[in-house]
């Protein structure tokens, strides 16, 4: 799904970022009324260019947003986007529905992230490329700690007693941190087990 440098209408920015629940510095309270009908072509259109979506679904209902964040330059510290969720219904011709909640992210007048949300299944953008396994979560953060603290790969194999392909899969989020290596890796990067154990999802006790 390309949603790279989609310009979108003012209406549809109106509507996105309209929250009314919300109060914060440089809007109005409550703020003017927009109409969020016009946000049920925009998500349809973007769904309908899946093309395994199946196009008797489409989103039927949409209730004001919740930001996520919000683009500003408040205290020094910019975001330069702003991301909003926004919760609604998708249905079909045959009366079925289900819940389903979106998440944008857009940068001026450019849509630069969507991912829905339909019944428990998440639609999203894919890292890897199309007919390739997305990479565990874990390689991104690995990597970094790694990084951060100066950890070669080489060195990380060696304290671990693991191979340097195991290592370079784990940073590359093709092979899964199980229990015993999450352990080892702890001790190399200097933080508790229990730590590495969350970041990496082993926190509920599972084996993935």
């Amino acid at each position: 799904m390309e949603i790279a440098n989609r310009t979108l209408t003012a209406d549809v920015i109106a509507a996105l970022t309209y929250w009314p629940g919300v109060v914060w510095v440089g809007q109005k309270n409550p703020p003017d009324p927009v109409d969020l009908t016009v946000l049920l072509p925009f998500f349809n259109e973007v769904l309908q260019e899946l093309p395994w979506w199946n196009r008797d679904w489409k989103v039927s209902h949409v209730e004001p947003g919740f930001p996520l964040e919000i683009e500003s330059d408040h205290h020094g510290h910019p975001s330069r986007f702003t991301e909003v969720s926004v919760p609604g219904t998708v249905g079909c011709g045959s009366g079925e529905s289900l819940p389903f909640v979106t998440k944008v992210g857009i940068a001026g007048d450019q849509l630069i992230r969507f991912e829905a949300k339909v019944g428990d299944v998440v639609i999203g953008p894919a890292v890897a490329p199309a007919g390739r396994l997305e990479p565990h979560p874990f390689a991104r953060v690995l990597t970094g700690l790694m990084d951060l603290r100066g950890i070669p790969v080489g060195v990380m194999a060696r304290e671990t007693a693991r191979s340097m392909s195991t290592i370079h899969m784990l940073r590359s989020g093709r092979h899964n941190p199980e229990p015993l290596l999450a352990q080892e890796i702890a001790k190399v990067l200097g933080m508790s087990e229990e730590d590495v154990r969350v970041i990496a999802g082993l926190d509920d006790g599972s084996t993935q």
